[in-house]
């Protein structure tokens, strides 16, 4: 029994040792080992605990060894999160460089459909560029017809002259439309040149307005100030017209204006008032597939306006800050009304004025997909609300019909930018 217990004492003595040697290593530090003689018949085990390393020494190497283990562990753990790191790194470097324009990266957002383009005219594919050239060569069309008609009655050499160059123009564009749609339809490699064929169409509208705008400003002297339209034949977001001077604080007010557009969808942004701090003091817009609305204050009425059928239309809205009380006029006639638009909140001054764009920023931030297209006449603004007679005069090109007292529809109160273009006023000409 006491040979078994003395073997079993030097098998811990032995371990011991052991210990001690992979704790110094672990260290740094030397080995030692404490060899101490035994009698022969006495307890190795007592006689090795008494002549060990004493128990301070012992409870600092266990202490130690425990602040090793928990270093090392951090350091696996640190580890583990660089590893983390360097794979998250190298997904989203995979990811980007297979990526295809448009499509969702770690770390970013899908561009959605509404985002706004602010670099020009509005994207779009061939189907909706050959109805794009399309609306503006018939604008074209009109144009050169009202010219023509101009020239029959004042016998201007010169004016049949153009006409005919621009008639010219116009049949070349046709026929790039015409070879467009055959290409489309064939599926011709030479689609792949879109941009530069688009490019070059494009250049060439922008020279045929030109000639036009030249052609309609000799016309000037012969029409009053206040006879004249704004045409904005593409959705762009550099086509506009500012006026030239601010509205004042008012606590009631009318618009009244002419339109005729058959942009779809929606007509646009007829007009918007900005001020230092608030894009959307005064706001008419048609966005989308939404129906028209009147922003005050950035709080919004819908209108029951029905007008992108081609044809020119009068509207006119009301609108009082007691209760915030509106009413809306197409064609003279009374078509909805309501209340609580940014009641007790009158309109603010020192702000800005732009027809033909929504202002996102004061005089700024135009989005192309808001811009109005279509033209533009007799815009009126008045501080007071006015009457349905009065209202009735003025969709029916009476004489009676007043002019607004804020703002006035001339041509000596409006700058004009982007190519947007002045003619001779049509609709009252063909009511009367």
């Amino acid at each position: 029994m006491q040979a078994t217990k003395n073997g079993i004492c030097w098998r811990l003595f032995l371990f011991y040792c052991l210990f001690l040697e992979s704790s110094s290593q672990d260290f740094g530090g030397q080995t030692q080992f404490i060899c101490t003689s035994v009698p022969k018949d006495m307890d190795i085990c007592a006689a090795t605990l008494q002549n060990s390393v004493p128990g301070e020494d012992l409870k600092t190497t266990v202490m130690q060894l425990r602040e090793t283990v928990l270093q090392q562990k951090e350091t696996i753990m640190n580890q583990k999160e660089t590893i983390r790191e360097l794979t998250s790194k190298l997904a989203r470097c995979e990811s980007q460089s297979g990526a295809e324009p448009g499509d969702a990266r770690p770390g970013g957002r899908r561009k959605e459909a509404g985002t706004k383009n602010t670099m020009g005219d509005v994207s779009r594919g061939p189907a909706d560029t050959l109805t794009q050239l399309s609306q503006t060569l018939q604008s074209l069309k009109q144009r050169l017809e009202n010219l023509e008609q101009f020239s029959r009655s004042n016998n201007s050499v010169q004016a049949n002259s153009l006409k005919d160059l621009l008639q010219s123009k116009i049949d070349d564009l046709e026929k790039q439309v015409l070879s467009r749609v055959n290409s489309i339809e064939e599926g011709k490699p030479g689609l792949r040149n879109e941009t530069e064929q688009r490019g070059k169409v494009e250049s060439t509208l922008t020279s045929l307005h030109q000639r036009i705008t030249d052609l309609e400003k000799g016309q000037r002297e012969n029409r009053p100030l206040d006879k004249f339209q704004l045409t904005f034949p593409l959705r762009t977001n550099y086509m506009y017209a500012k006026v030239k001077k601010s509205l004042p604080e008012m606590y009631a007010l009318t618009v009244c204006m002419w339109l005729k557009s058959n942009a779809s969808p929606g007509v646009g942004t007829p007009f918007s008032y900005a001020v230092p701090g608030q894009a959307n003091e005064l706001v008419l817009i048609e966005w989308g597939n939404n129906p028209m609305e009147i922003l005050i204050n950035d709080k919004v009425a819908k209108l029951p306006f029905l007008i992108n059928d081609g044809k020119w239309h009068h509207i006119c809205v009301t609108w009082t800050t007691r209760d915030g009380v509106w009413e809306a006029f197409q064609d003279g006639v009374k078509r909805g009304s309501g209340e609580n638009l940014a009641p007790y909140h009158p309109i603010k001054p020192q702000g800005l004025l732009i027809l033909g764009q929504e202002q996102d920023t004061l005089g700024g931030g135009f989005d192309a997909t808001q811009a109005f297209v279509g033209d533009l006449a007799n815009f009126h603004i008045w501080d007071r609300k006015l009457s349905v007679g009065e209202i009735y005069n003025l969709a029916t090109c009476s004489s009676k019909a007043q002019v607004g007292n804020v703002f006035a529809w001339m041509e000596t109160s409006l700058d004009i930018y982007g190519g947007a273009s002045k003619w001779t006023f049509e609709a009252c000409r063909q009511l009367n």
